[in-house]
């Protein structure tokens, strides 16, 4: 815990690390560390939280780094080294903080252009190298740029693409959960009739489709496990399907998410970014609902998976106007056939994109041989 609190004394120096009261001093610092790191600002330190602030302790060349199996070194240190690798042009995959075998290749690789042994280990001697040599890559961020143009390449039908649909919670973890008269609506059991339409409407489409959960789970599921699973089947995409809820009725409205740090500079994934806007423009035209925009997170399940990930929050459970809609079949069908639309439309090229609303998803299917937009 004294770790803990010295990384929130490094975001506030008034914060008083020796204190061991959680007032309203220590919920400010934590809130300004969720925002800083893409996280939910709520001020609650769950356990994604708890392993961020965890992880922050570590700065580049405080201690060694290798591939340890089968539980790798995690930090801030990590993601900072593997920024440095792709800005120099070093494939790493995503900075996820996470020092597993693809970051270990990519040091190996460094080591041997600068003469050192290649054991993959990021010890004080590859510090200094590191430190001498300058960027390779300018002008964008590599890795984005790759998985733009490999999504590019894929072509544009959605025919023998995968994609995994992850309903929120599920099992003993219901998530939000609000009585209506003598009814109980949970937001598990929603994004499952959700996830189960939209697998039905994408594998109709030539997908090849997974979910992340059945309808009563025995466990509550990690989001770090569902992202590893979309990781394991080396899945196109991953959309993660939620219904929020706040504390007042008046909170209406749809918002989609994609990974990213929140800031004008930081990371982002370009192609999950494009998908959100495209979720959340289809969802908007389509239902009518509140738009509540998309927005940069760095949780686990978008953070870790090694697709475009996007989680859409479709609609408030807490309002009457969103709750209506959502325990009506028919707008979950709206629903769903917005977020086909935009599947499809993402990999359509820029070029040959469509307006919104225009995609009549009923016959994606005779579209598969030409790869042809299909118009209302």
């Amino acid at each position: 815990m004294a770790e803990i609190r010295s990384v929130l004394a490094r975001l506030d120096a008034s914060f008083d690390p020796d204190s061991d009261v959680f007032d309203d001093h220590t919920d400010t610092a934590i809130r300004a560390f969720q925002q800083q790191r893409g996280l939910t600002v709520d001020g609650e330190v769950d356990e994604e939280t708890w392993l961020a602030l965890d992880a922050s302790r570590w700065r580049l060349g405080s201690r060694a780094l290798f591939h340890a199996i089968p539980h790798p070194l995690i930090g801030e240190d990590v993601r900072t080294l593997q920024e440095r690798l792709l800005e120099m042009g070093y494939d790493v995959g995503r900075p996820d903080g996470v020092y597993a075998a693809r970051t270990a290749r990519s040091v190996g690789q460094f080591q041997r252009e600068v003469g050192l042994a290649p054991d993959g280990s990021f010890g004080p001697q590859t510090m200094h190298a590191l430190r001498r040599l300058g960027r390779k890559v300018v002008g964008g961020r590599p890795q984005w740029l790759r998985e733009a143009e490999a999504f590019r390449q894929s072509g544009p039908h959605l025919l023998g693409k995968t994609v995994v649909i992850d309903p929120g919670h599920g099992g003993p973890d219901a998530g939000i959960v609000v009585p209506d008269g003598p009814l109980r609506w949970t937001e598990s059991e929603l994004t499952f009739d959700l996830a189960s339409r939209l697998e039905g409407r994408l594998a109709g489409a030539g997908m090849r489709v997974h979910l992340t959960r059945g309808p009563h789970p025995s466990a509550r599921i990690p989001d770090r496990d569902r992202a590893q699973l979309a990781n394991d089947l080396h899945a196109d995409l991953l959309i993660s399907l939620h219904i929020d809820g706040y504390k007042t009725p008046e909170a209406d409205g749809v918002s989609t998410y994609h990974y990213g740090d929140g800031t004008s500079d930081g990371v982002t994934s370009t192609v999950a970014e494009r998908l959100a806007g495209l979720v959340q423009r289809e969802i908007v035209a389509r239902t009518g609902m509140r738009n509540c925009h998309t927005h940069a997170k760095t949780w686990d399940l978008l953070r870790l998976s090694r697709m475009p990930a996007v989680r859409v929050e479709l609609g408030y459970l807490t309002s009457p106007l969103d709750r209506d809609r959502l325990v009506n079949p028919l707008f979950r069908e709206q629903a769903i056939e917005s977020i086909v639309a935009a599947v499809q439309r993402m990999y359509y090229p820029v070029e040959n994109d469509v307006p919104t609303g225009s995609i009549d998803v009923r016959q994606l299917r005779m579209s598969l041989s030409g790869g042809l937009p299909v118009k209302a």
